[in-house]
């Protein structure tokens, strides 16, 4: 099952989709590891079921002590029927405990997974798919399934084993009658069936109006700023209005489908009933009395547990609709990483031989026809307009895409060859667009698998980026929380933190990606002299919009729709009065 996402619908392949039961049992598939608790509710319900037919026994003994006038019958009865409900309270307890043991384990188990794997998918994956969608495939879905793996099989445990000893009983006490149940079965699988389709066809829906309602609250909350500056906030209303009235009709079309449903099924019960009942009336002769009292009592238990059996069938449907979409991302391949090769300590020479690239679901040309050679040690600047191909190229260093036509060599090794940890354990990312985290700026700046750096270490890392100025001045200093993307800190400062981790890492390959486009002019200047110390003995790659800083580069690349039409030092460049030259030129101006 393949499916593309974006910010008003979801497209569903639905080729080779699996059916509904095989869902449903590669769901159950996973209580096997707690089989022994789930026997152990299902001896609970067997308690709690087997009540319900000694319940009616019961009532048939009472009606006998009414005609015979049984004195042993006063504490037998009574006795009887405190046994009965103690043993039904203690069946219905382990029954609902165990079972609630099984199913929320089961959960769990499905939301790490989910998790895990959406960390380990390629980026393609996320530039396909928007992330509400998949936040919402994570709370919303996931906790449908909940509802599959624990209302839905409590219902279908404990209503199914009520009903199978009340048949039980009424064919032990007279099959000839109890056959009228029997006639009325095709009928009610008819009825489910049908309903079962709706229900999992309006439970996709649900499951997309929500991902859009996430999606568009992600947006807005995240995009606070300019949609306030912007006057957006009419604009967003009308979105999440729209999207809510999408939910709330699917929704509403689903409490249809169930309300109906339900009281058919009742009347086709009712139906069948009542015709047990007159068929006992007309044969009343053939059976005794409190036989023929606990016979209709334990036909008039009937009804409820077939109402439940069937109401709980939206639930299983949304179940199984939810983990479609839970198994469909477990299923992914995740990115791709057949290296076999471990990086230490690489020197950093960096070999492009003809490479071609073309983001994956679109036709156009990234990178065409790219050769270059980068030198251990050298600093390599890659200049040129807007969409030119300069951060795609640096992208595949860090084997975010895999290069299908062309070769990158790494200390003469393909980049191929590497194990992808070790080769990105080689490289500090340092981009335009930071990334932090709701934690502390210890956390943020030591993060994964930098934690295990002293605190000195980590201080002077931001010493060396500068950012240890404005550390000092904060409340709880390293230990300060810094709120959702480091919202609490300005983005000059959020840059820095950015710039402290690559530091902390001190791998032999640096990229910065427009490291200090969001740095002042005198916050750019320290950084700039931070970096130049940093840049010794180490390859680094170095994407900037400012010519001004890049002035120094061993070697400067110069790239225009996705190929190098220039290449040399500063000075070099400025000579052959190329594009470098007419950039220089123009920013220079606009500086004046």
């Amino acid at each position: 099952m393949i499916c593309f996402f974006n910010s008003n619908e979801i497209y569903v392949n639905t080729i080779n989709q699996p059916s509904g039961i095989k869902v449903y049992i590669r769901l159950l598939h996973y209580v096997i590891p707690h089989w022994k608790i789930f026997v152990l509710s299902v001896l609970g319900y067997l308690l709690y079921s087997g009540s319900q037919p000694l319940l009616a026994k019961v009532t048939g003994w009472l009606t006998d002590a009414v005609y015979t006038k049984d004195t042993e019958a006063v504490y037998l009865i009574p006795i009887s029927l405190l046994v009965i409900y103690f043993f039904r309270g203690l069946g219905g307890f382990i029954g609902t405990y165990f079972l609630a043991k099984v199913s929320f384990s089961v959960v769990r188990t499905l939301r790490t997974e989910m998790f895990n794997q959406l960390l380990l998918l390629p980026n393609s994956y996320y530039e396909q798919n928007n992330s509400g969608h998949l936040i919402s495939m994570i709370t919303f879905n996931v906790a449908q399934v909940t509802g599959a793996a624990t209302d839905a099989i409590k219902v279908i445990v404990r209503e199914g084993i009520t009903v199978i000893a009340l048949l039980g009983f009424l064919f032990y006490s007279n099959w000839q009658l109890s056959l009228t149940f029997l006639a009325i079965t095709p009928l009610i699988g008819f009825v489910v069936a049908y309903a079962s389709k709706r229900f999992k066809k309006l439970s996709k829906k649900i499951q997309v109006t929500m991902g859009d309602i996430t999606h568009i609250s992600s947006e807005a909350i995240n995009g606070y700023k300019e949609v306030k500056s912007f006057g957006g906030e009419g604009y967003e209303q009308g979105r999440f209005l729209a999207a809510s009235e999408k939910n709330y009709r699917q929704n509403m079309k689903m409490v249809m489908t169930s309300a109906i449903n339900t009281p058919v099924l009742q009347m086709i019960v009712a139906f069948a009933l009542s015709t047990l009942v007159f068929l006992a009336l007309s044969f009343l002769s053939e059976m005794e009395p409190d036989a023929f009292i606990s016979y209709i009592v334990a036909a008039g238990l009937l009804p409820k547990p077939i109402r439940q059996l069937s109401e709980v069938n939206s639930t299983i449907q949304k179940g199984i609709a939810a983990a479609e979409s839970v198994f469909m991302i477990l299923d992914e391949k995740p990115e791709q990483d057949k290296g076999t090769v471990e990086a230490q300590s690489v020197k950093g020479s960096l070999i492009f031989k003809d490479i071609n690239f073309t983001y994956p679901q679109t036709d156009k040309v990234v990178i065409n026809n790219l050769n270059l050679k980068i030198e251990p040690g050298q600093i390599v600047a890659f200049v040129g307009r807007s969409g030119s191909g300069k951060s795609t190229l640096v992208s595949l260093i860090s084997r975010f895409y895999d290069v299908e036509d062309g070769q990158i060599l790494l200390d003469e090794q393909l980049l191929s060859d590497y194990t992808l940890k070790s080769l990105r354990e080689q490289i500090s990312l340092v981009t335009q667009d930071v990334t932090l985290f709701n934690d502390t700026i210890e956390k943020n700046i030591a993060y994964g698998t930098l934690s295990h750096f002293s605190r000195d270490e980590i201080i002077q890392a931001a010493e060396s980026a500068y950012a240890m100025e404005f550390i000092k001045e904060q409340a709880d200093g390293l230990d300060t929380l810094i709120g959702e993307d480091g919202v609490l800190l300005s983005g000059g400062q959020r840059q820095r933190l950015a710039i402290a981790r690559a530091l902390l890492k001190n791998s032999p390959i640096l990229i910065l990606d427009e490291a200090t486009s969001s740095l002042d002019t005198e916050s750019e200047r320290k950084i700039q002299a931070a970096l130049e110390n940093v840049m010794k003995g180490r390859t680094t790659l170095v994407i900037a919009h400012r010519l001004s800083t890049i002035e120094n580069a061993d070697l400067i690349v110069v790239m225009d729709k996705g190929s190098i039409i220039e290449t040399g030092t500063h000075d070099e460049l400025i000579r052959n009065e190329g594009l470098y030259n007419q950039l220089h030129k123009k920013q220079f101006d606009e500086n004046e």
